[in-house]
């Protein structure tokens, strides 16, 4: 907020004022609050449902590291003094090359999974991320999109070195952290200017910081009477017609939003669009009818256990007990109930 509108909201405040003193409330005061209720609506505009509260992040206002240091129970020298290490470390992909991890040593990671479970992990993230969130599932993703007659599919770039380290500090600072305690928290939980994959805060934060870009496309979605889920890099929008040209409207407008938080979408390879005569996956599962493992999944796990019944099985029992448990997961796969987070906002 630039000096000139504090000016002016500090004028229209003397004016109101000056009006209940010196003349009657009905004659001079009623123009003065009008001013000053249009002054509240712009605010609310630019810093969203909560201005004050966004306006005190601008400022730079909030809680210190003194608060930081209580709240994690260390000191706040050990905070200052911290130095996050990581090591880098290469993992293959289930369909060809290689992802790279960036994996914390073991004081970082302690000193990650105590802003994890005492900052992070009661606020709240968009009704649409599915990924990483309590009573979330590949399968409550997919029991979204069921029966519908189109399936878009998209998938975001790098997302995790994507987010980068100047929105998570934005948003430590928009909950209530002081630049100083932000700066911190942001040096604790980045690395090479963004979120490290392999980092216990990463997920979390990756869901949290996105909040808004998740209500933008859901709205946008909704408008086209559509349905949006988010499974961390994966983006999936579905509608109950096919509609072409709300298609590609609607995949021009996913990167339009990516971009605009600094983020890029595959092209073709990754860009799926799937109607209903044909197999419609979702987070790796089929939702034409019902939320249900692909075929040949079922068949292998059928051959599986027909192999170990004639002692030549090829997993151990404990296995398959694991592969049980999941299909049953599945079959079950019900939309989540809603609660605060799918209030989008």
């Amino acid at each position: 907020m630039t000096v000139g509108c504090w000016f002016a909201l500090l004028v229209m405040l003397g004016s109101v004022v000056g009006a209940i003193l010196v003349t009657p409330w009905s004659l001079a005061a009623t123009p003065a609050a009008v001013a000053l209720l249009l002054t509240f609506h712009g605010l609310r505009h630019r810093y969203g449902a909560y201005p004050w509260r966004r306006l005190r992040a601008h400022l730079g206002y909030g809680h210190g590291i003194d608060e930081l240091a209580r709240r994690l129970d260390r000191p706040a020298a050990e905070l200052r003094s911290a130095a996050p290490v990581y090591r880098a470390v290469d993992i293959p992909k289930r369909r060809g090359g290689t992802r790279r991890l960036h994996v914390p040593d073991a004081a970082t990671k302690a000193l990650q999974r105590g802003i994890l479970h005492r900052l992070l992990k009661r606020l709240r993230a968009h009704g649409a991320a599915h990924a990483y969130e309590r009573g979330r599932s590949i399968a409550t993703n997919a029991a979204q999109h069921v029966g519908r007659a189109v399936v878009l599919k998209m998938d975001v770039v790098d997302f995790f070195a994507s987010t980068s380290a100047a929105r998570v500090e934005r948003y430590f600072r928009r909950i209530g952290w002081n630049r100083e305690a932000a700066a911190l928290l942001t040096r604790l939980t980045t690395h090479e200017g963004g979120l490290p994959q392999g980092a216990p805060t990463s997920p979390r934060l990756a869901n949290l910081v996105n909040r808004h870009f998740d209500v933008l496309i859901d709205r946008t979605t909704r408008r086209f009477r559509g349905t949006y889920t988010r499974y961390a890099d994966d983006l999936t929008i579905s509608f109950p017609e096919d509609w072409p040209r709300k298609m590609r409207g609607m995949v021009q407008r996913v990167r339009k939003v990516a971009k605009a938080f600094g983020y890029r979408v595959h092209g073709k390879p990754k860009l799926g669009i799937f109607r209903a005569h044909q197999r419609q996956l979702v987070t790796g599962l089929v939702v034409n009818q019902r939320v249900a493992l692909p075929r040949e999944t079922r068949r292998w796990l059928r051959a599986v256990k027909h192999r170990a019944r004639h002692g030549k099985a090829t997993i151990t029992s404990a296995q398959i007990a694991g592969w049980d448990a999941y299909a049953a997961m599945i079959g079950g796969a019900t939309s989540p109930a809603p609660g605060p987070a799918d209030r989008g906002g």
